[in-house]
């Protein structure tokens, strides 16, 4: 999708190159896409292609080596308070309780703390863990101390929130789950969101939009949007989307597409 001035969220042919003693490493070339408000997009490819540098890129972390990269318009220049970065790990600090953990964001960013911490006990209590505020992160789940990093990564009340492969060290069953309840506290936040995930099923179930990404240097290889016909009251959760007949088909698609396949 070609980016727009209504765009939340713009890359404008950016390339991004690493420069080490060895030489040159072309990691992205001429990535051009586009987020709208309130979107939810995936973005999946091989080991190596670039997916979790977009992240960066998007973050402000990262600057481009060529091209721009925008939100609501204009060109980031660093790290923005409208952008929220959940990780694969939860890094929540073990000797910090989990109310303690949620408002770390806003204790770096130097928001008033008295919001934060009722901000932060608000979001705790509407995910399932407001008795657990006092509570160390050792005494919780993984699925549990994946809500907690949601809800820090929400604290702050960015516009923006970036997942990479946030459900990754779950297991199967655990993940599913999460993957339900997080895409409806982030529909019911309405927020922008990209998902880096290497799971097409995750994918296809939680995004309205796939993009696939290419080999390094990493290029956008294809753009899918992602419906379902019987969502006639709202797009379905996580697990219905994988239960729906469309599921199968985009699973295929996005299957060929990737360029994962051994060679014989």
């Amino acid at each position: 999708m070609p980016a727009t001035a209504a765009a939340k969220v713009s890359l404008r042919d950016v390339g991004l190159r690493y420069f080490s003693r060895e030489g040159e490493t072309e990691a992205l070339r001429k990535i051009s896409l586009s987020v709208a408000p309130g979107e939810f997009v995936a973005i999946i490819g091989p080991s190596g292609c670039g997916k979790s540098t977009l992240l960066s890129l998007v973050s402000g972390i990262v600057a481009p080596t060529e091209g721009e990269v925008l939100i609501d318009g204009k060109a980031v220049t660093g790290p923005s308070r409208k952008v929220g970065y959940m990780l694969q790990q939860d890094y929540l600090f073990e000797w910090r309780t989990i109310l303690e953990n949620t408002v770390l964001g806003a204790e770096i960013q130097g928001l008033p703390m008295a919001k934060a911490r009722d901000r932060a006990a608000q979001l705790l209590t509407r995910y399932g863990l407001g008795q657990f505020l006092n509570h160390l992160p050792r005494q919780l789940s993984g699925g549990m101390r994946q809500r907690v990093a949601l809800a820090r990564t929400l604290c702050t009340e960015p516009d923006i929130v970036l997942l990479d492969e946030p459900f990754s060290a779950l297991d199967s069953q655990t993940r599913l789950a999460l993957a339900d309840e997080i895409t409806e506290i982030l529909r019911r936040e309405a927020k922008t969101v990209i998902l880096v995930t290497h799971d097409i099923g995750e994918a296809v179930s939680m995004a309205e939009r796939v993009i696939v990404m290419s080999r390094r240097p990493g290029q956008v290889k294809a753009n899918h949007a992602i419906a379902f016909a019987a969502a006639k009251a709202g797009r379905p959760t996580p697990l219905e989307a994988r239960n729906a007949p469309e599921f199968n088909d985009y699973f295929r698609i996005l299957w060929q597409e990737l360029d994962v396949h051994v060679e014989r």
